[in-house]
């Protein structure tokens, strides 16, 4: 007779296979005294597995432990114990139940981790807001300015690892000229107000990582030995920052309505993404709803809003962009036209219009590259 389990012929009044060693139980005659059974694990699995459908997956655990352990006694079982579809059952049926409440957890997973990157950005901005009030009490009111006197805005600086601030800057003698970079006026808070790295990162806005002094430069250099974060600082900086080159910027005596830092202006390129189409501020409608007034949001938070520090050093996260003076749009300058849309940041080019206009930007392409000399 052949054996069901393996195929091989064995004599007619053979018990055992003699290739696999399986009960031959084809028929009472052939194999007497041999009992088949089924196993009652691996129902109990089939049960339990069932079950997990009705009860939110409380019982998928056991009813994959029982699938399991009877699979692994089947098989050694010679055929001597059966159940194997049962066994399959109680495994499968676990996971299939579990797919539907893994789409209900996982947004809110996913939200739950967003809010928590949105308070630790509101703590690093709360952070920045403190040092610079300290660091503007011993530079006479001013707020963090890197370059000269009347040095233009540029995406790199000369060199972010000289031993004066002529050569990081590109300087003339008399403290002239130069360009810097926004994120080398923020890095003053790191050479002059003890503020760490970590504190320039916001863990939503993808594609920034802290800058670690290691990956760059060794020997004796420390932090307070360089001007910028890096050949790459945009890399390391998450905020964007109220324009300090030109006519407007922050001093103490600024107005406190007037918006200092917040994420990353999502108009400009940056790590995360492209900057947004000029033709899609041009039809942007603050007045449209949820979806349109999320388009001028920052990217870093999925577009739900921004967190933003105010000059009385709040901060705020708010839900749409227009939330500087008289909801003055913080992204864009004002170009006399709706204010809560304002004129496309063009890079290197604008600037704030007047003393009101908040305008925080970052080092990133918009609309054009920057001026250099």
């Amino acid at each position: 007779m052949n054996c069901s389990k393996c195929g091989k012929e064995n004599p007619d009044d053979a018990r055992f296979c003699n290739s696999c060693g399986a009960a031959l139980v084809s028929t009472p005659t052939q194999a007497p005294g041999v009992v088949v059974k089924t196993s009652g694990m691996a129902i109990a699995a089939m049960v339990l597995g069932i079950l997990s459908l009705f009860t939110f997956g409380l019982t998928a655990l056991p009813a994959l432990i029982f699938g399991i352990i009877s699979l692994v006694i089947i098989e050694k079982s010679g055929g001597r114990i059966t159940g194997r579809g049962f066994a399959i059952a109680g495994i499968l049926s676990p996971v299939l139940g579990l797919l539907p409440l893994m789409a209900i957890l996982l947004p809110a997973l996913v939200r739950v981790n967003q809010m928590a990157f949105r308070t630790v950005c509101a703590t690093n901005l709360s952070g920045l807001g403190k040092a610079m009030v300290i660091y503007s009490n011993d530079y006479d009111g001013e707020y963090p300015r890197a370059g000269g006197m009347n040095s233009r805005w540029s995406f790199t600086i000369q060199n972010w690892r000289a031993d004066n601030r002529y050569a990081a800057y590109g300087l003339g003698t008399d403290g002239s000229g130069g360009n810097a970079t926004i994120s080398s006026s923020l890095y003053l808070l790191v050479k002059y107000a003890e503020v760490t790295p970590k504190s320039f990162i916001c863990k939503g806005d993808s594609g920034t990582k802290e800058f670690k002094l290691t990956e760059y430069a060794g020997g004796d250099i420390e932090l307070i030995d360089l001007w910028d974060f890096g050949p790459n600082s945009s890399e390391h900086c998450s905020y964007a920052y109220h324009m300090p080159y030109g006519l407007y910027a922050l001093t103490t005596s600024s107005e406190p309505g007037m918006a200092i830092a917040a994420d990353r202006n999502p108009w400009m390129t940056s790590p995360a993404a492209e900057g947004k189409d000029a033709a899609l501020l041009s039809s942007y409608n603050p007045t449209g709803g949820k979806e349109m007034v999320n388009v001028g949001n920052a990217i870093a938070h999925q577009e739900d809003g921004q967190n933003v520090l105010f000059m009385d050093n709040h901060v705020g996260f708010m839900k749409q962009p227009f939330c500087g003076i008289n909801d003055d749009n913080i992204y864009t300058y004002w170009d006399g036209g709706d204010i809560r849309r304002g004129g496309y940041p063009m890079a290197g080019v604008c600037e704030p219009m007047d003393r009101l206009d908040s305008f925080l930007v970052h080092d990133g392409e918009g609309g054009a590259p920057p001026v250099l000399p």
